[in-house]
């Protein structure tokens, strides 16, 4: 993999810079030689947050940790991306979708039978779309209790979600045009 390295509020030292080589390094198992890897390491307050991005065609692996040790932000961060691998693995396989950024030894690989985990839709909801501000859709999920609200957005007319994000702040999620 081709990494990139980012640092946002704190400098990338050698020692850093090697350590994220050496865990990432773990998944060049995966990913062809070509495969870009972008990673993230930032600070707040006392936190230490690690993002890795790695764009595969037609959908994105990415993953983030935070604690208050780098080093173990970086070992975390490492298992998840592995088992989100493992986890679509199959799904991969079978669609041939974004393929081409893995490795044919992995692609190839024998599958282990625990993988066979399969997205399962319990519940389907209909909603009634009402034009509303994003900030009426924030009172609006709050009211409801939810953690994401879908609404029709009145100034465009376009569908658009709200979340919730950590600190009690909210995001919103906008089509492009």
């Amino acid at each position: 993999m081709k990494l990139t390295i980012i640092g946002r509020n704190i400098s990338v030292t050698d020692g850093l810079r090697n350590m994220v080589e050496k865990k990432l390094g773990k998944l060049d198992k995966f990913f062809r030689q070509d495969t870009a890897c972008t990673v993230t390491l930032s600070t707040q307050k006392d936190m230490h947050k690690i993002e890795v991005t790695i764009p595969v065609k037609g959908t994105v692996i990415r993953a983030e940790q935070e604690t208050e040790d780098m080093y173990q932000s970086i070992d975390l961060v490492v298992d998840v991306i592995e088992r989100q691998i493992q986890k679509y693995r199959k799904k991969i396989i079978d669609r041939r979708q974004s393929a081409l950024a893995f490795s044919e030894a992995f692609l190839e690989k024998e599958q282990d039978k625990t993988e066979d985990a399969e997205i399962r839709i319990l519940r389907t909801k209909q909603i009634d779309l009402k034009p509303m501000t994003p900030e009426e859709a924030c009172l609006q999920m709050e009211l409801v209790g939810h953690s994401f609200f879908v609404f029709q957005n009145g100034d465009s007319g376009k569908v658009n979600v709200v979340y919730k994000r950590k600190e009690n702040s909210y995001g919103l999620i906008e089509p492009e045009e």
